[in-house]
């Protein structure tokens, strides 16, 4: 139970390239990560991570209409059936093509994908149980260049293909009399988009250079004729529609706009009993060209609406509305290339992503506002930190950003961008506020997670590149290593001053770390050394630990008694620092598993023996450590019994370099292996082959395999999760919640029937006992809510020593989730206040319980405090309102009163002249 950790979200990531789609309700965006799926829930402001993957990175995905399902498909064409509702794999083809485009029809009965320069229509699987989910019905020929585009009709009649050629073709889902295929010229570039009118068959195309066309068709949906019977021709072979059989009876025809027409010939029907379908071109329309390359990118349309989304490739979007073509809105979202555009069911949010700097947007377009905002490093990612509490995490990458992730939504939540070159090192002071990174542009920088501002900046006497960083217990000392100068730098926090610089390396200091119980600092150089630095005794060296190769990696156990040192040999050592003597060593050379780069001489055995780990982290309990480095494989050793627990393998990508430990030999020829003849992307994206020596990224215009490696590992403070920052991005790994089944102290007794007879007695501390013997999930918590409110002090004071840490790990874990806030934390609080001296014996062990404890109060309290502001304000605002409506109410009665004053004065006034008038009379 203590391995079961499985893969559990992807951060770091949230769109590489492919289609994006919204869920059925809108409410959620599904974005294809590397050969990985993401799911944005924007609503509840949250991301998952499909725990599922392909092959290669994936380019298209098709959406069911009713949402349960979807198709995946990577660059080679290799295809999943997804089921979005158990998260599950159900079915493998393979198109043995790229395969540029996937669309389900709008009754959910068939789809249609494009690949080359066919459209293959196939049965839709989940209608009835099959073997085969892929069953192809009809091949479509037509366009003499590869397709790009497809739409339907509202009732699933019709289909529209878009092609390279500058053609679009109409083709019959079913076997019409008057429509078996059309095409429509009128373009000079590319098709990007071919869309439907809602409940028509007028259509609009668009085109690479910003040219829209709007063909009208002079027959309704209603007026598609089926073939009779009797004048359906023999079935062709290979499921090949039946106008490629005679190439002699298609005749072509002049349109009056000078497009060429295919119709079929008029002989396989009756003369004048149903007329063949027609298009005439409308009109056409051109958007707004800023250069050269502001090509049209992507495109989408809304039929409810009839508005039209265009992307470019200067990162400016439009909107429009069809068919009169006004421009509704227009605005420049990114300076890369926006790769694709979806619109909601509902039409108010328009997704954008863009592969460039791996952006996803969701803009709301009435309200012209960002509904979701999310970048990843669009480099590697170099570093990661967990807060003290587990709930953030904060990343460092060559882009010269940290972000900080929240670990519950998996969402970033700030961006510091004051770093001007890679940043190598990132860290959380005690406090869990304040952020502290390392870059090579010669600066180390202090962040508030209050304020979200850089409060300081460390620099050094002579410009220094620094590598390494660490921060000590107190928050108050920061020390960064250089890897020019071969010394560590110490700053204060409070001051900013430098207070020391130590020397005595003799190469780049690789790794810092402080003891987590003492006021020591361990540096490893390359110089075969490890020093353990007093900082309370003027700074002096107190031991100097031989190593047998170049030290890359040093961490201490949480409970300051071991060091374990990673070298350049593959080894990883462990030590005692109070006697400065070697404890163990585990020899990892053989657990890494390096694969063969395309453009390597030389075989994976071989380049195995200049592999390492590079990064390192023991667990929270100080059992295990964690090892990553330059394979696709983490490793977890157990350090006492210097064995080898569990190997994770972090990607099955083979997208990325260095993935398998043999080239395949069809890629091999007489001169060498065809990865080293340098093709040429195509499309403006650059060459396909790195720059000789590059390793961690290369700023050119070159389009290359990124080669598979672990930059940074780390633990989380609550000993249930670790994550790694990979080529693929932020990897969470989780404990696997379904491995239910872990009894512990296991007797014949003890059943879940006896465990329920004991409920019914009222007998509710042996009760506990029992079910934590048995120790399932569910029967832990219904004996748990069982119990009552006002017995849980008692209950607590008379269980059994040994369980009381169990249960206390279960009621963190509960309180995560569980809506039974107030009863989960006074078990909480009867178990600390009864047990606490006992507990505090046993700080170490159980130091991950009690900070995933804290982790959920955490999050509970910030939920229920901005739900108390929100509160507070609506009650002030309303007391203000009734207020001011009161002063109003008294404002008028006063208004009321002069007014009935005035009238009484008024006819005391015409009283007395007519007196006076009758006196004068």
């Amino acid at each position: 139970m203590k391995f079961a950790y499985r893969f559990s979200n992807l951060l770091g990531a949230v769109y590489r390239q492919g289609n994006l789609s919204f869920s059925k309700d809108g409410n959620a965006v599904i974005s294809p990560v590397g050969n990985r799926i993401s799911v944005f829930d924007l609503k509840n402001n949250t991301s998952e991570t499909l725990p599922i993957s392909t092959v290669k990175n994936i380019t298209c995905v098709g959406l069911s209409p009713d949402g349960n399902i979807a198709i995946v498909v990577d660059e080679d064409g290799a295809a999943v059936l997804v089921s979005l509702i158990t998260r599950a794999i159900l079915h493998h083809f393979h198109f043995h093509k790229p395969v540029s485009s996937i669309r389900f029809s709008p009754d959910g009965r068939k789809f249609v994908v494009t690949k080359e320069n066919v459209a293959l229509m196939y049965h839709a699987p989940g209608k009835q149980r099959e073997f085969n989910a892929f069953v192809l019905d009809k091949s479509y020929y037509g366009p003499y260049d590869e397709t790009t585009c497809i739409d339907w009709t509202d009732d699933s009649k019709c289909f529209v293909v878009g092609s390279k050629d500058m053609s679009t073709w109409v083709f019959g889902a079913e076997r019409w009399a008057n429509l078996i295929y059309y095409s429509l010229g009128g373009h000079k570039d590319v098709i990007v988009g071919c869309f439907f009118e809602k409940d028509s068959l007028d259509l609009y195309t668009v085109s690479q250079d910003g040219t829209l066309c709007v063909w009208e068709s002079d027959t309704e949906l209603d007026g598609l004729v089926l073939t009779k019977k009797q004048d359906k021709p023999k079935p062709p072979k290979e499921g090949e529609e039946e106008e490629d059989d005679d190439d002699e009876e298609e005749d072509r025809v002049e349109g009056q706009e000078g497009e060429v027409i295919r119709g079929k010939a008029e002989a396989r029907k009756d003369k004048g009993e149903t007329k063949n379908v027609r298009f005439r071109q409308m009109s056409k329309h051109f958007f707004n060209k800023e250069g050269d390359f502001n090509n049209l990118t992507a495109v989408t349309y809304h039929k409810q609406t009839h508005i039209l989304v265009t992307g470019f490739a200067s990162g400016i979007f439009h909107l429009h509305e069809l068919p009169e073509f006004n421009l509704i809105h227009s605005l420049s979202i990114s300076d890369q290339r926006i790769a694709s555009v979806s619109i909601n069911s509902s039409g108010d949010w328009i997704g954008f992503g863009c592969s460039g700097m791996g952006q996803l947007l969701v803009w709301e377009w009435q309200s012209e506002s960002y509904v979701f905002k999310q970048q990843g490093h669009f480099n590697n990612m170099s570093s990661l930190a967990y807060s003290p509490d587990g709930q953030y995490i904060a990343t460092g990458g060559d882009d010269g950003k940290v972000k900080v992730w929240n670990t519950n939504s998996g969402l970033c939540f700030v961006t510091f961008t004051e770093h001007t070159s890679s940043v190598t090192k990132v860290t959380f002071t005690s406090s869990g506020f304040v952020i502290v990174s390392a870059s090579l542009d010669g600066t180390v920088r202090a962040f508030d997670l209050h304020r979200y501002r850089n409060f300081r900046t460390f620099t050094s006497p002579r410009p220094a590149q620094f590598s390494s960083l660490a921060v000590d217990v107190s928050g108050e000392l920061v020390s960064a290593g250089a890897q020019d100068s071969f010394e560590i730098f110490l700053w204060s926090m409070q001051t900013g001053r430098l207070l020391e610089v130590l020397g005595g390396h003799e190469g780049p200091v690789s790794c810092l770390c402080f003891s987590p119980v003492h006021s020591i600092l361990a540096s490893v150089s390359w110089d075969r050394t490890v020093r353990l630095w007093d900082m309370l005794d003027s700074w002096q060296v107190k031991e100097t630990l031989p190593l047998t190769s170049d030290g890359l990696a040093v961490t201490y156990r949480p409970d300051g008694r071991e060091l374990a040192v990673a070298t350049l040999n593959g080894d990883v050592s462990f030590w005692n620092p109070q006697t400065a003597t070697q404890t163990g060593s585990v020899s990892g050379r053989h657990d890494l598993e390096t694969g063969r780069k395309e453009t390597d001489k030389i075989t994976a055995k071989q380049s195995a023996k200049g592999k390492s780990f590079t990064s390192l982290c023991y667990s929270a309990d100080g059992e295990s450590v964690l090892a990553g480095g330059q394979s696709k494989f983490v490793c977890i050793y157990n350090v006492k019994e210097q064995m080898l627990m569990k190997k994770f393998e972090i990607s099955c990508n083979l997208s990325f370099d260095a993935m398998e430990e043999f080239l395949d030999r069809r890629k091999m020829t007489e001169f060498g292996s065809l990865a080293l003849v340098d093709e040429g992307a195509g499309d403006g994206e650059g060459v396909n082959i790195s720059l000789p020596g590059v390793r961690k990224g290369d700023m050119s215009s070159r389009h290359f395999k990124p080669e598979i490696r672990v930059t940074s590992l780390r633990f989380s403070p609550t000993g249930r999760s670790w994550a790694a920052t990979t080529t693929e991005g932020l990897l969470v790994y989780s404990l696997d919640g379904s491995l239910v089944f872990d009894p512990y102290d296991l007797d014949m007794d003890v059943t879940p029937a006896s465990i329920r007879k004991q409920l019914r007695l009222q007998e509710w501390a042996p009760a506990i006992v029992l079910a934590f013997r048995l120790n399932e999930k569910a029967l832990k918590q219904e004996v748990l809510e069982k119990v009552p409110h006002e017995q849980i002090p008692v209950v607590c004071s008379s269980l059994p020593e040994i369980y009381v840490e169990k249960l206390l790990g279960f009621v963190a874990a509960s309180l995560e989730k569980s809506g039974h806030l107030q009863f989960y934390m006074t078990w909480a609080q009867s178990l600390l206040m009864l047990h606490g001296q006992k507990l505090k014996n046993r700080s170490g062990a159980i130091l991950p319980t009690l900070q995933a404890l804290q982790k959920s109060i955490q999050r509970h309290f910030d939920n229920l405090s901005k739900l108390c502001d929100f509160n507070m304000y609506n009650i002030r605002y309303a007391v203000a309102l009734s207020k001011q409506r009161g002063v109003k109410r008294t404002a008028e009665e006063e208004e009321e009163e002069e007014e009935d004053e005035d009238e009484e004065m008024s006819e005391k006034m015409s009283v007395a002249s007519i007196e006076e008038a009758e006196l004068m009379l």
